[in-house]
């Protein structure tokens, strides 16, 4: 969604000076929410929204699958039948979407009599970040088995590869080489396909994100929950005993291996809430900054032609170099979710070390 918006500032100074005019004439300046906007472009939704507001929206409305707790069946449409009952002030089957403000905003709700609250069916509907998970999947696993093929047939005195393929290979051998093997040297192959999986998986995804009307998934909290979540199933599942031993009873003194049981324990949960908040908050704060500065130009173009005219190029460098500090972070952060998850792996498989 950003760069569309970055397309059509230079025209912002003109569509500024109108507003200006109208609200002259109706005596009062059009006041915009930018709280709802950015986080209605960074959030997930039943449409596939690519650009524009109201009327002028351009959007795919998405399939919805909800199972009714309070008639107990499965109910299958299209968003599109919910924004048109909203539109009427009405209900679709007895289902709406909740307002802003309301518990439950953004999501399918029924009206259910026996507690006189509007509460949330099961819901499985393929949302915008659902469909964006399965695309960017997809076409990740396409680009690793095209770079696959190109090794078919070939022998180690052959050529290194050229081009893309190289440039996969390098990195592969940057993430396996600099921080698999230097941190789980003794399984390293136990736990390489996971770690290179979940580097080109947050790399690829957060990349996507910054194309126009894709959608944010690594900015999405539920997405970094899983992936926290599978790294620490690998830590403690493949944890040895002297793992366990180190949490529950440290080389320390007597009167302090409780407290000490008591930290290491938790801190078994803190490690992977870490990751899950580090990624979440780095690319939702990327993408909420952005649309931030793009928003200042909206502002200042409902208070003086003047002030719009300069904001417009400052704001325009600002986010454009936004923009390519994203692509910058998007690596970041794949490095460092991949980095230490390596380390809370080869902490929890610690080599045997002997004494002469």
């Amino acid at each position: 969604m950003q760069y569309l918006l970055l397309a059509t500032l230079m025209l912002l100074p003109y569509s500024g000076q109108a507003a200006n005019e109208t609200a002259a004439e109706s005596g009062q300046k059009e006041k915009i929410d930018m709280t709802s906007l950015i986080l209605g472009h960074i959030s997930d939704s039943y449409e596939w929204h690519f650009w524009g507001e109201g009327e002028n929206a351009v959007a795919i409305p998405l399939p919805i699958l909800v199972y009714s707790n309070v008639r107990n069946e499965w109910f299958f449409f299209s968003f599109s039948h919910l924004e048109e009952a909203e539109e009427s002030g009405t209900t679709y089957d007895g289902f709406k979407l909740a307002e802003a403000g309301e518990e439950n905003a953004g999501k399918v709700v029924e009206f259910n009599n026996a507690t006189g609250k509007w509460e949330r069916p099961l819901d499985l509907s393929l949302t915008k970040n659902a469909i964006g998970l399965m695309i960017n999947s997809l076409l990740l696993i396409c680009i690793v088995l095209g770079c696959a093929r190109w090794y078919k047939g070939r022998k180690p005195s052959d050529p290194a590869p050229r081009g893309f393929v190289g440039l996969m290979e390098m990195m592969i051998s940057m993430v396996y080489n600099d921080i698999i093997k230097a941190n789980i040297p003794q399984h390293v192959q136990r736990y390489s396909g996971y770690l290179l999986c979940a580097f080109f998986f947050i790399f690829f995804t957060n990349l996507i994100g910054l194309i126009p009307g894709s959608a944010n998934i690594t900015g999405n909290i539920a997405v970094t929950f899983v992936l926290a979540c599978c790294t620490f199933l690998f830590v403690n599942i493949g944890a040895n005993g002297e793992y366990w031993k180190e949490i529950f009873w440290a080389d320390v003194p007597g009167w302090l291996k409780p407290l000490m049981a008591v930290i290491e324990f938790f801190g078994i949960f803190t490690k992977p809430v870490a990751l899950m908040i580090r990624l979440f908050a780095n690319i939702m704060a990327g993408h909420a900054a952005l649309l931030a500065l793009i928003g200042v130009i909206f502002i200042t173009a409902t208070i003086s032609p003047v002030i719009n005219g300069i904001m417009t190029p400052l704001s325009l460098l600002f986010a454009i170099f936004l923009d390519c500090l994203e692509c910058l972070v998007a690596f970041i952060q794949a490095y460092v979710f991949t980095m230490l998850s390596a380390v809370f792996i080869g902490l929890s498989v610690p080599q045997h070390h002997h004494k002469a």
